[in-house]
Protein backbone atom coordinates (compact mmCIF):
# COMPACT_ATOMS: atom_id res chain seq x y z
CA UNK A 1 0.00 0.00 0.00
CA UNK A 2 1.36 3.38 -1.01
CA UNK A 3 0.20 6.55 0.67
CA UNK A 4 0.95 10.17 -0.08
CA UNK A 5 2.16 11.96 3.03
CA UNK A 6 2.00 15.74 3.26
CA UNK A 7 4.17 17.62 5.75
CA UNK A 8 4.03 21.28 6.79
CA UNK A 9 7.16 22.93 8.17
CA UNK A 10 6.16 26.42 9.28
CA UNK A 11 7.70 29.53 10.87
CA UNK A 12 5.24 30.61 13.55
CA UNK A 13 4.57 34.07 14.93
CA UNK A 14 2.84 35.38 18.04
CA UNK A 15 -0.40 35.66 16.04
CA UNK A 16 -2.13 32.35 16.82
CA UNK A 17 -5.06 32.94 14.50
CA UNK A 18 -2.74 33.74 11.60
CA UNK A 19 -0.67 30.62 12.30
CA UNK A 20 -3.83 28.51 12.16
CA UNK A 21 -5.12 30.28 9.05
CA UNK A 22 -1.85 29.59 7.22
CA UNK A 23 -2.00 25.94 8.30
CA UNK A 24 -5.54 25.61 6.97
CA UNK A 25 -4.50 27.05 3.60
CA UNK A 26 -1.50 24.72 3.40
CA UNK A 27 -3.53 21.66 4.40
CA UNK A 28 -6.01 22.45 1.63
CA UNK A 29 -3.18 22.91 -0.85
CA UNK A 30 -1.63 19.55 0.06
CA UNK A 31 -4.97 17.73 0.00
CA UNK A 32 -5.85 19.19 -3.38
CA UNK A 33 -2.47 17.95 -4.62
CA UNK A 34 -3.20 14.40 -3.52
CA UNK A 35 -1.97 14.12 0.07
CA UNK A 36 -3.82 11.49 2.11
CA UNK A 37 -2.03 11.91 5.45
CA UNK A 38 -0.95 15.38 6.60
CA UNK A 39 1.39 15.85 9.57
CA UNK A 40 1.90 19.14 11.42
CA UNK A 41 4.74 20.28 13.69
CA UNK A 42 4.70 20.24 17.50
CA UNK A 43 2.53 22.94 19.17
CA UNK A 44 1.77 24.34 15.74
CA UNK A 45 -0.76 26.98 16.79
CA UNK A 46 1.67 29.27 18.60
CA UNK A 47 5.24 30.22 19.26
CA UNK A 48 7.22 27.67 21.26
CA UNK A 49 6.30 29.21 24.61
CA UNK A 50 8.44 26.88 26.74
CA UNK A 51 11.52 29.10 26.50
CA UNK A 52 10.33 30.70 29.75
CA UNK A 53 8.23 29.73 32.76
CA UNK A 54 5.19 32.02 32.61
CA UNK A 55 1.82 31.13 34.17
CA UNK A 56 0.02 33.37 31.67
CA UNK A 57 1.06 30.98 28.89
CA UNK A 58 -1.44 28.46 30.24
CA UNK A 59 -4.04 30.66 28.57
CA UNK A 60 -2.88 29.11 25.28
CA UNK A 61 -4.16 25.68 26.33
CA UNK A 62 -7.53 24.35 25.25
CA UNK A 63 -9.70 21.32 25.94
CA UNK A 64 -9.87 18.26 23.69
CA UNK A 65 -12.39 18.26 22.07
CA UNK A 66 -12.18 22.02 21.68
CA UNK A 67 -11.81 24.83 19.14
CA UNK A 68 -8.74 23.44 17.37
CA UNK A 69 -10.01 19.88 17.15
CA UNK A 70 -13.29 21.21 15.77
CA UNK A 71 -11.41 23.18 13.11
CA UNK A 72 -9.11 20.36 12.03
CA UNK A 73 -11.78 17.65 12.25
CA UNK A 74 -13.99 19.67 9.90
CA UNK A 75 -11.05 20.10 7.58
CA UNK A 76 -10.21 16.38 7.63
CA UNK A 77 -13.82 15.55 6.76
CA UNK A 78 -14.11 18.21 4.07
CA UNK A 79 -10.87 17.12 2.38
CA UNK A 80 -11.12 13.38 3.20
CA UNK A 81 -7.63 13.28 4.70
CA UNK A 82 -6.06 12.10 7.95
CA UNK A 83 -4.45 14.95 9.91
CA UNK A 84 -1.94 14.62 12.77
CA UNK A 85 -2.07 17.72 14.97
CA UNK A 86 -0.18 18.76 18.11
CA UNK A 87 -2.00 20.77 20.78
CA UNK A 88 -1.54 22.27 24.25
CA UNK A 89 -4.25 20.36 26.08
CA UNK A 90 -6.12 21.72 29.09
CA UNK A 91 -7.38 18.54 30.72
CA UNK A 92 -8.55 20.24 33.91
CA UNK A 93 -7.68 23.44 35.79
CA UNK A 94 -4.00 23.12 36.64
CA UNK A 95 -3.56 19.92 34.57
CA UNK A 96 -2.08 20.27 31.10
CA UNK A 97 -0.55 17.98 28.49
CA UNK A 98 1.39 18.20 25.24
CA UNK A 99 -1.01 16.15 23.13
CA UNK A 100 -1.06 14.84 19.58
CA UNK A 101 -4.55 14.46 18.14
CA UNK A 102 -5.29 12.42 15.01
CA UNK A 103 -8.33 13.31 12.90
CA UNK A 104 -9.68 10.69 10.50
CA UNK A 105 -11.23 11.20 7.08
CA UNK A 106 -14.77 11.13 8.50
CA UNK A 107 -14.03 14.10 10.74
CA UNK A 108 -13.78 12.07 13.93
CA UNK A 109 -10.98 12.08 16.47
CA UNK A 110 -9.27 8.76 15.78
CA UNK A 111 -7.18 8.98 18.94
CA UNK A 112 -4.84 11.04 21.07
CA UNK A 113 -1.34 10.58 22.41
CA UNK A 114 -0.02 12.55 25.39
CA UNK A 115 3.72 13.20 25.24
CA UNK A 116 5.45 10.85 27.66
CA UNK A 117 9.03 12.15 27.84
CA UNK A 118 9.10 15.76 29.03
CA UNK A 119 12.38 17.73 28.82
CA UNK A 120 13.54 20.37 31.28
CA UNK A 121 16.56 22.12 29.78
CA UNK A 122 17.54 25.76 29.20
CA UNK A 123 14.98 27.23 26.77
CA UNK A 124 12.95 23.97 26.86
CA UNK A 125 11.18 24.27 30.22
CA UNK A 126 8.43 21.83 29.36
CA UNK A 127 8.10 20.26 32.80
CA UNK A 128 6.67 23.58 34.02
CA UNK A 129 3.80 23.27 31.53
CA UNK A 130 3.18 19.62 30.73
CA UNK A 131 2.17 16.70 32.91
CA UNK A 132 3.76 13.51 31.51
CA UNK A 133 1.37 11.43 29.44
CA UNK A 134 -0.65 8.68 31.08
CA UNK A 135 -2.02 6.88 28.02
CA UNK A 136 1.08 4.80 27.32
CA UNK A 137 2.54 4.03 23.92
CA UNK A 138 -0.26 2.75 21.70
CA UNK A 139 -0.78 3.15 17.94
CA UNK A 140 -3.86 4.99 16.71
CA UNK A 141 -6.11 3.24 14.21
CA UNK A 142 -7.14 5.29 11.17
CA UNK A 143 -8.57 4.64 7.73
CA UNK A 144 -4.98 4.71 6.43
CA UNK A 145 -3.58 2.24 8.96
CA UNK A 146 -2.10 2.15 12.46
CA UNK A 147 -0.11 5.29 13.25
CA UNK A 148 2.60 5.20 15.90
CA UNK A 149 2.33 8.84 16.96
CA UNK A 150 4.93 10.18 19.41
CA UNK A 151 6.06 13.76 20.13
CA UNK A 152 9.48 15.44 19.87
CA UNK A 153 11.58 14.45 22.94
CA UNK A 154 10.11 10.93 22.62
CA UNK A 155 12.22 10.60 19.47
CA UNK A 156 15.40 10.11 21.51
CA UNK A 157 14.02 6.98 23.19
CA UNK A 158 14.19 3.70 21.24
CA UNK A 159 11.91 2.07 23.82
CA UNK A 160 8.98 4.25 22.71
CA UNK A 161 9.45 3.41 19.04
CA UNK A 162 9.80 -0.30 19.83
CA UNK A 163 6.62 -0.42 21.91
CA UNK A 164 4.70 1.18 19.04
CA UNK A 165 6.17 -1.31 16.58
CA UNK A 166 5.35 -4.28 18.81
CA UNK A 167 1.71 -3.23 18.78
CA UNK A 168 1.49 -3.13 15.01
CA UNK A 169 2.25 0.47 14.16
CA UNK A 170 2.75 0.82 10.41
CA UNK A 171 4.71 4.06 10.63
CA UNK A 172 6.28 6.25 13.32
CA UNK A 173 5.30 9.92 13.39
CA UNK A 174 7.01 12.68 15.39
CA UNK A 175 5.64 16.25 15.49
CA UNK A 176 8.67 18.23 16.69
CA UNK A 177 10.01 21.59 17.89
CA UNK A 178 13.80 21.57 18.15
CA UNK A 179 16.56 23.98 17.24
CA UNK A 180 19.88 25.63 17.96
CA UNK A 181 20.98 27.93 20.75
CA UNK A 182 22.99 30.65 19.04
CA UNK A 183 25.95 30.38 21.41
CA UNK A 184 26.74 26.89 20.09
CA UNK A 185 29.46 26.72 17.45
CA UNK A 186 28.55 25.86 13.88
CA UNK A 187 30.14 22.44 14.30
CA UNK A 188 28.17 21.74 17.48
CA UNK A 189 24.93 22.84 15.87
CA UNK A 190 25.50 20.46 12.97
CA UNK A 191 26.39 17.58 15.33
CA UNK A 192 23.11 18.09 17.17
CA UNK A 193 21.03 18.22 13.99
CA UNK A 194 22.68 15.13 12.55
CA UNK A 195 22.32 13.22 15.83
CA UNK A 196 18.61 14.05 15.81
CA UNK A 197 18.23 12.75 12.26
CA UNK A 198 20.39 9.70 12.85
CA UNK A 199 18.61 8.36 15.91
CA UNK A 200 15.23 8.53 14.20
CA UNK A 201 16.57 6.84 11.08
CA UNK A 202 17.82 4.20 13.53
CA UNK A 203 14.25 3.73 14.79
CA UNK A 204 13.20 3.11 11.19
CA UNK A 205 15.92 0.47 10.75
CA UNK A 206 15.46 -1.25 14.11
CA UNK A 207 11.71 -1.57 13.62
CA UNK A 208 11.45 -1.90 9.84
CA UNK A 209 9.05 1.04 9.65
CA UNK A 210 8.86 4.40 7.87
CA UNK A 211 9.48 7.48 10.04
CA UNK A 212 7.82 10.87 9.50
CA UNK A 213 9.27 13.81 11.45
CA UNK A 214 7.98 17.37 11.11
CA UNK A 215 9.85 20.24 12.77
CA UNK A 216 9.21 23.98 12.85
CA UNK A 217 11.62 26.47 11.31
CA UNK A 218 12.73 30.05 11.91
CA UNK A 219 13.99 32.13 14.82
CA UNK A 220 11.93 32.69 17.98
CA UNK A 221 13.31 35.07 20.64
CA UNK A 222 13.48 34.28 24.35
CA UNK A 223 10.95 36.66 25.98
CA UNK A 224 13.01 36.68 29.19
CA UNK A 225 16.24 37.64 27.46
CA UNK A 226 18.13 35.02 29.45
CA UNK A 227 19.15 33.19 26.28
CA UNK A 228 19.55 34.29 22.69
CA UNK A 229 16.40 32.46 21.66
CA UNK A 230 16.02 29.39 19.46
CA UNK A 231 16.63 29.02 15.76
CA UNK A 232 14.53 26.00 14.88
CA UNK A 233 16.45 23.89 12.41
CA UNK A 234 13.64 22.64 10.18
CA UNK A 235 15.05 19.61 8.35
CA UNK A 236 11.73 17.75 8.52
CA UNK A 237 12.18 14.36 6.88
CA UNK A 238 10.72 11.04 5.89
CA UNK A 239 12.75 7.85 6.09
CA UNK A 240 11.96 4.40 4.76
CA UNK A 241 12.18 1.12 6.72
CA UNK A 242 15.92 0.79 6.04
CA UNK A 243 16.52 4.32 7.28
CA UNK A 244 16.86 5.65 3.75
CA UNK A 245 15.96 9.32 3.41
CA UNK A 246 12.95 9.76 1.16
CA UNK A 247 12.89 13.52 1.67
CA UNK A 248 14.61 16.12 3.85
CA UNK A 249 13.44 19.73 4.09
CA UNK A 250 15.73 22.75 4.19
CA UNK A 251 16.86 24.14 7.54
CA UNK A 252 15.55 27.67 7.15
CA UNK A 253 12.55 27.61 4.81
CA UNK A 254 8.87 26.92 5.20
CA UNK A 255 7.83 23.78 3.36
CA UNK A 256 4.70 22.04 2.19
CA UNK A 257 5.76 18.76 0.62
CA UNK A 258 4.14 15.52 -0.49
CA UNK A 259 6.18 12.31 -0.32
CA UNK A 260 4.97 8.87 -1.36
CA UNK A 261 5.57 6.16 1.24
CA UNK A 262 5.29 2.48 0.33
CA UNK A 263 4.07 0.69 3.47
CA UNK A 264 4.44 -2.72 1.81
CA UNK A 265 8.24 -2.38 1.90
CA UNK A 266 8.19 -2.95 5.66
CA UNK A 267 7.18 -6.56 5.11
CA UNK A 268 10.05 -7.22 2.74
CA UNK A 269 12.62 -5.45 4.91
CA UNK A 270 11.52 -7.39 7.99
CA UNK A 271 11.96 -10.65 6.05
CA UNK A 272 15.54 -9.66 5.21
CA UNK A 273 16.30 -8.31 8.68
CA UNK A 274 14.10 -10.26 11.14
CA UNK A 275 15.02 -8.25 14.23
CA UNK A 276 11.68 -8.96 15.90
CA UNK A 277 12.27 -12.71 15.51
CA UNK A 278 15.67 -12.61 17.18
CA UNK A 279 14.85 -10.45 20.18
CA UNK A 280 15.88 -12.10 23.46
CA UNK A 281 12.75 -11.20 25.37
CA UNK A 282 13.78 -13.60 28.15
CA UNK A 283 16.83 -11.45 28.89
CA UNK A 284 15.51 -7.89 28.84
CA UNK A 285 14.08 -7.61 32.35
CA UNK A 286 16.60 -5.00 33.45
CA UNK A 287 15.44 -2.56 30.78
CA UNK A 288 12.72 -1.30 33.13
CA UNK A 289 15.25 -0.26 35.78
CA UNK A 290 16.55 3.31 36.05
CA UNK A 291 20.12 1.97 36.09
CA UNK A 292 21.55 -1.52 36.55
CA UNK A 293 23.82 -1.16 39.57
Amino acid sequence: MKIKVGIIQQHNTSNVENNKLRLVEKIKKLANSGAQLIVLQELHNSLYFCQTEDVDKFDLAEPIPGPSTELFCQLAHELSVVIVTSLFEKRAPGLYHNTAVVMDTDGSIAGIYRKMHIPDDPAYYEKFYFTPGDLGFHPINTSLGRLGVLVCWDQWYPEAARLMALQGAEMLIYPTAIGYESSDTDDEQERQREAWTTIQRGHAVANGLPVITVNRTGYEPDPSGQTNGITFWGSSFLAGPQGELLYRAPIDKEVEQIVEVDLSRSEQVRRWWPFLRDRRIDQYGDITKRFVD
